[in-house]
């Protein structure tokens, strides 16, 4: 039968939902704290306690030197009590001997309850913090448990709460207690307690319930591109799929809209507009301001966030493209990143009209458009005069704005390309080394204007030179800068010299080292033009030349003793008629000299064997035949 004391500690454990480790660990921990605060014992000496959960029984083991006289009993023990546990110990020595104290489980257990109570609170933290920590960017279910005016606490997995703050709330969205919830978790931060913060007005609590309701989006079919989002009213989503043949919009939407009209449900009937991302800018903006149509989309290249668009839409379509309080539009500018003017065609067209006569790069197209500005004046006057335009009015308004903005846009780019590349060359035209250097580390520069520089984005002294040849006034506009100062930092910049660039002397050791290699080449080529020369053998001129080229090359030959054992068989099995080799007249004993090379034979070195070859050739009747 378990102790009292075991089952408690089992039902801490499934109270708590912590390893047994750590409670164990705790309830030790605690128990050794109890016992120092009981007895007085000092942080120095090493105290263990040993609980046996089946007895019931808790035991103390403390540090103590082994003596022959106790003058204190907590840090000291006798020889002979010291033996009991080792018996060779030695005066002096240092042991663990049983200290516990009489009654101490009972008086333990009220001195360390505090103490267990807040180890196993600190487990309690530390496992929530390492479990959401690794939830942040999901959403995550929980029940409604505290409900204010400021926020409101949510019940989550592993007894942790979580905080939805009003900011984070659906506007006029209302929750009653133990409702259960969805929330997006966007940070768990360790501060005065474990805080886990929930949101369901953030834009990727939209995304996350888009991967969870549109598979092809969660398997990367579909990839999400933007969201701009007003949590409550309305909500924009550009989409693209990353394979061929697939609609990302008609996957997100569903079949007959089953799938977004979960998540509009989720979100208290928030309106979505599901559009398909596309790398033209114009294209993407004019979907982007659905459900509104579009007449032209006119862009202004600039730099970061000076990029700009003049969305031109028909007159009916004007405030369905701006939208509520320009809701619509604010959106559209959001998903795109462009900062977006909309305007009817007649606001375009007088825009256009006042651009014609004041731009001069546009003096040539205004001489051609002479009898077009001048209807175009006429039907802006009529407008004016708040009298309706036809159908085709309209489709000459939009053609001449379509015209005039096409004609400005081109040259914007072009501007916005020969500034590019000004910047470009001016960059190529500064040292490297310049932009390695922090601006702190010039000496050249006063500590307090080195100071003035950095704090104004001016990180190296290339950023400094680049500044100064770009936009000198620019520098002379920072706080702190006066005349003199700026007249030094010119001075630097006009002045300022690199050390030369030393080129390592190892560079040219590869290139010597090619030369030498390439010399073995030419003494391989040598030997094989004197065998080209010998080549015609039936010539009698040639013989001279042959006997020579044999006579160096056969006897540099060493011939192992299977080749000379062959040799030796073939001349003696052949006939008294016939004529001896050269190889078989330098055998020994052959009673031979060499002499010169008799006609009816060659001999020829056959590369793919690596040996000399004869050949004997004889005349029979009026034909010549190898043999």
């Amino acid at each position: 039968m378990k102790s009292e004391f075991a089952l408690a500690f089992n039902e801490v454990l499934e109270e708590k939902g912590l390893p047994r480790d750590v409670i164990m660990s705790a309830i030790e921990s605690a128990m050794v704290s109890a016992y120092r605060k009981s007895v007085g014992a000092s942080l120095a000496q090493a105290v263990e306690v040993k609980i046996d959960l089946d007895k019931g029984t808790v035991q103390v083991f403390a540090e103590k030197e082994v003596t022959d006289d106790i003058a204190d009993d907590r840090t000291e023990v006798l020889l002979e009590e010291a033996r009991k546990v080792n018996p060779d110990c030695q005066i002096g020595d240092i042991v663990m001997i049983d200290s516990t104290p009489e009654n101490f489980g009972r008086i333990a257990a009220q001195t360390a309850r505090q103490g267990i109570q807040q180890k196993i609170r600190d487990a309690e933290k530390e496992t929530q913090f390492e479990f959401f920590g690794k939830q942040v960017g999901e959403i995550i279910s929980g029940v409604v448990q505290a409900v204010n005016s400021r926020q409101a606490t949510i019940g989550l997995d592993l007894k942790a709460e979580g905080t939805l703050l009003k900011k984070d709330m659906i506007p006029n969205e209302r929750f009653r207690l133990h409702d259960r919830i969805r929330a997006y978790v966007y940070e768990v931060k360790d501060s005065k307690g474990l805080q886990i913060m929930l949101s369901r007005g953030h834009r990727n609590f939209l995304r996350r319930l888009l991967e969870n309701e549109v598979p092809e989006i969660y398997h990367g079919i579909v990839e999400i591109r933007s969201i701009a989002r007003e949590p409550g009213q309305r909500a924009k989503v550009a989409v693209s799929a990353t394979q061929q043949g697939i609609d990302p919009v008609g996957a997100c939407v569903g079949q007959r809209g089953v799938r977004i009209q979960a998540i509009v449900r989720e979100l208290h009937d928030e309106k979505i507009d599901v559009i398909e991302w596309n790398p033209d800018a114009a294209v993407y903006i004019s979907k982007a301001i659905s459900p509104a149509r579009v007449s032209g989309v006119y862009l202004n290249h600039g730099s970061g966030e000076n990029k700009s668009a003049m969305v031109v839409v028909p007159e009916d379509q004007l405030s369905l493209a701006i939208g509520r309080e320009g809701q619509n539009a604010r959106l559209a500018a959001k998903l795109t990143g462009w900062r977006i003017d909309i305007l009817s065609v007649t606001e375009a067209a007088a825009k256009a009209m006042v651009k014609l006569r004041e731009d001069p790069s546009l003096q040539e197209l205004a001489a051609k458009e002479t009898e077009t500005v001048a209807r175009v004046e006429d039907l802006l006057q009529k407008k004016a005069e708040g009298r309706a335009l036809s159908m085709d009015d309209n489709t000459l308004l939009t053609r001449f704005v379509d015209r005039v903005e096409k004609r400005g846009e081109a040259d914007r780019k072009r501007q916005d390309d020969e500034r590019e590349a000004s910047i470009r060359a001016t960059r190529e035209g500064i040292d490297p080394r310049a932009f390695e250097m922090n601006i702190l580390d010039v000496p050249e520069i006063k500590s307090h204007v080195q100071v003035i520089l950095q704090e104004s984005g001016i990180e190296t002294l290339g950023d400094l030179m680049f500044q100064m040849k770009m936009e000198p006034d620019k520098v002379l506009s920072f706080n702190g800068i006066g005349p003199k100062a700026y007249e030094d930092l010119v001075e630097l910049v006009n002045t300022y010299k690199f050390p030369a660039m030393t080129v390592p002397e190892a560079v040219a050791e590869p290139v010597a080292e090619a030369v030498v290699v390439a010399e073995p080449v030419e003494e391989v080529v040598a030997p094989v033009t004197e065998v080209e020369l010998v080549e015609p053998e039936a010539q009698p001129e040639a013989e001279p030349v042959v006997e020579e080229v044999v006579e160096a090359e056969v006897p540099a030959e060493e011939k192992s003793f299977e080749e000379l054992f062959k040799l030796e068989s073939l001349r003696q099995a052949r006939t008294e008629g016939e004529p001896a080799t050269e190889e078989e007249e330098a055998l020994p004993g052959s009673g031979k000299k060499k002499g010169k090379k008799k006609k009816g034979y060659t001999v020829e070195y056959d590369p793919d064997k690596d040996s000399t070859v004869v050949r004997y050739k004889h005349k029979k009747e009026d034909d010549w035949g190898d043999w």
